[in-house]
C-alpha cells in the first residue's frame, strides 16, 4: 500500500510559520529594581535591560512603552564601561537617577558581583560612577545650579493649582522648581497635568523643609509620559545645590513624598553631587521580542 501524505491544513500552514517566528524572535534579559527604597511597594521602579549591542532606537521605544514605567534602562558592555540609555514610555532622556542607580544594582549585586564600582558613558551627561557600599549605591552626578525665574509661563502658575503660591522659583536642567515653606503643601498639592503637559521640554518639581527630613519634593513630567514619578534621583542634582545653600550644611537628608515615596542622601562635592540609596529587585525574566 502506498502512502501519501496528507495535505496541510491552512492552520498547519499557519501553525509552522508562527513556529518559525518564534524560533526567530530575540529573547532579552530584563530586570525590574525599586530604586532609593529597600523593600518592595515603594520607590521607583525601573526596568533594566542589558544588550549584547545597541539596537534599533524604535525597538528600545517600544521595549520602554511596553515596560510602562517611568524609565527603562539600556546598557552595552564596551572597553571596561557601560555604555547606558535611558526612555521613557514615550521618548529618551539625557539624565535618570534611579534607573542609573537600577542598572549599577543589576551590575553590581547579579551580573559582575565581584565588583564594587561600575562607570556608565552617556550622551548628554558624561560619565556617571556608581559605587556600592554594602546595600548602599553612591552615584556621582553633576550639579546643577537652579537660577531664578522672574516670569513663570502661565500654564506653570496654572499646573500649580490654586493653592499657595511658591516662596521661590528657579529653573536648571529644563526643571522649574517651585520652592515652598510647609511639608504639608507639597502633600497636599494636586497639580493640573493638562497644564503641566504644555510646559515641554520642561518637568516640575516642588519642594519644601521636611518634618523629618532636610527637604521634601515631589516631580511631574507629564509632557513626558509621566504625570508623577515616584523618585527622582535627576531632580536632586539642582535641589541638592539649593538646600546646602540655604540650610548651610553639604550633607542632605530628602524624601520624596509621592504615593510610593522614597529616600535619598545627598551630598555636596564640588561640582558634582552625590546621591546615595539602596534598592530591591522586584522581578527577572526575559522579555520576548
Amino acid at each position: 500500500m502506498q502512502l501519501h501524505e496528507k495535505p496541510r491544513s491552512r492552520y498547519s500552514r499557519r501553525f509552522q510559520a508562527a513556529s518559525q517566528s518564534k524560533i526567530r524572535r530575540m529573547r532579552i534579559p530584563l530586570f525590574h529594581v525599586n530604586a532609593f527604597t529597600n523593600r518592595p511597594f515603594s520607590g521607583n521602579p525601573a526596568a533594566v535591560c542589558p544588550l549584547q549591542e545597541w539596537l534599533d532606537d524604535g525597538w528600545l521605544q517600544k521595549v520602554a512603552a511596553e515596560n510602562n514605567l517611568s524609565e527603562t534602562a539600556f546598557f552595552v558592555t564596551r572597553d571596561g564601561h557601560y555604555d547606558l540609555r535611558w526612555f521613557t514610555p514615550t521618548c529618551e532622556v539625557g539624565l535618570c537617577g534611579h534607573a542609573t542607580l537600577a542598572s549599577a544594582y543589576v551590575l553590581l549585586k547579579l551580573l559582575q558581583p565581584g565588583l564594587y564600582e561600575v562607570r556608565f558613558e552617556t550622551r548628554l551627561s558624561g560619565a556617571l560612577t556608581v559605587r556600592q557600599d554594602g546595600d548602599i549605591f553612591s552615584i556621582d552626578f553633576p550639579a546643577m545650579v537652579g537660577k531664578t525665574c522672574p516670569n513663570p509661563p502661565e500654564a506653570l502658575i496654572q499646573g500649580l493649582g490654586p493653592g499657595p503660591r511658591p516662596s521661590n522659583l528657579l529653573e536648571a536642567n529644563d526643571t522649574y522648581i517651585a520652592v515652598y515653606e510647609t511639608q504639608s503643601v507639597i502633600q497636599d498639592m494636586r497639580p493640573d497635568f493638562v497644564a503641566l503637559k504644555q510646559l515641554h521640554p520642561y518637568a516640575v518639581s516642588i519642594t519644601a523643609p521636611g518634618d523629618e527630613a532636610d527637604f521634601v519634593s515631589r516631580y511631574f513630567a507629564p509632557s513626558y509620559g509621566i504625570p508623577e514619578d515616584p523618585v527622582t534621583g535627576s531632580a536632586h542634582c539642582s535641589l541638592t545645590p539649593y538646600w546646602a545653600e540655604r540650610l548651610g550644611k553639604t550633607r542632605l537628608y530628602a524624601r520624596q513624598v509621592s504615593e510610593r515615596g522614597g529616600e535619598l542622601w545627598c551630598e555636596m562635592a564640588g561640582g558634582r553631587v552625590t546621591i546615595k540609596g539602596n534598592a530591591v529587585l522586584t522581578l527577572q525574566g526575559n522579555l520576548e521580542i
